[in-house]
């Protein structure tokens, strides 16, 4: 089976001999997006960037889940496997867990070991063991929590808590202000944070049955960028419009001041 895909890292080769085991992957200039949204960065994402590298990493997934023949499930989405070229565009990386699923077998995957990152892996999976696409829609969804809020999978502070648990209350509270990252200083449409938001929130629920598709989520996501493009084009059109209207008045105060002091200096003797 061949899988190819703009948003997905070309696999170059691997490593093993001996103790050394390494999957190789073309080169991406910008690393992953975990160090991206660390605070330790001097260049935090604007939020149309974020929004944009959410879109990449969901047309990734989309094509496993729904373009592969059978169907391939990562196992392990997360911010350090979402790599970014020097274009900043995202790739989805490391396919060291995945697992295609046979395509005559619509049902659960029975996994005996679990497989996945704390933090990001799907509880129902956790605890029943099957598996299926809807446990990527989870680590998705909390990938898009972490751009959103510029927070960790799990946060610690004086005690670990999970992302979920930490921005549900805030959402009860409808605080988009203390919810979305506070290094863009505001600088984002509302409307687009809350759509984003509650895309996330829909790839996270308990039952995997009641979670959105992965076609869904780029559906709804790419609406986000577009209300978010909409809002910076009405930005800078009113920021252009009171820039001229303040150059304007200046130069009417200019002329003002040029003309008292012609007339001054006329009667001045």
């Amino acid at each position: 089976m061949r899988v190819h895909h703009r948003n997905l890292a070309s696999f170059i080769g691997y490593c093993d001999e001996g103790s050394n085991m390494a999957l190789i992957y073309e080169y991406m200039a910008n690393g992953n997006l975990k160090d991206y949204l660390s605070y330790k960065s001097s260049n935090p994402l604007s939020w149309e960037m974020r929004l944009r590298i959410a879109i990449d990493a969901a047309q990734g997934l989309e094509y496993l889940h729904h373009g592969c023949k059978p169907p391939i499930i990562h196992r392990d989405v997360k911010t350090a496997n979402i790599l970014l070229s020097e274009n900043m565009d995202a790739k989805i990386a490391d396919f060291g867990l995945s697992k295609a699923i046979p395509s005559d077998d619509h049902s659960d995957v029975i996994i005996t070991t679990v497989m996945g990152t704390a933090g990001y892996l799907d509880p129902e999976y956790f605890n029943s063991r099957k598996l299926n696409e809807k446990s990527d829609v989870f680590s998705f969804g909390i990938v898009l929590l972490e751009l959103i809020t510029g927070q960790n999978a799990v946060i610690k502070k004086d005690e670990s808590i999970h992302i979920v648990h930490w921005v549900s209350p805030l959402i009860e509270r409808e605080d988009i202000g203390s919810i979305v990252d506070q290094r863009l200083h505001g600088e984002f449409d509302v409307s687009s944070a809350w759509k984003a938001l509650q895309v996330a929130m829909a790839c996270t629920r308990p039952k995997s049955l009641h979670r959105a598709t992965m076609s869904t989520v780029l559906t709804e996501l790419n609406q986000c960028l577009a209300m978010e493009l909409s809002h910076n084009r009405e930005t800078k059109e009113r920021f252009s419009e009171e820039i001229y209207i303040g150059s304007y008045h200046s130069s009417e105060v200019c002329s003002t001041s040029t003309a008292s002091y012609s007339i001054t200096s006329l009667f001045a003797r």
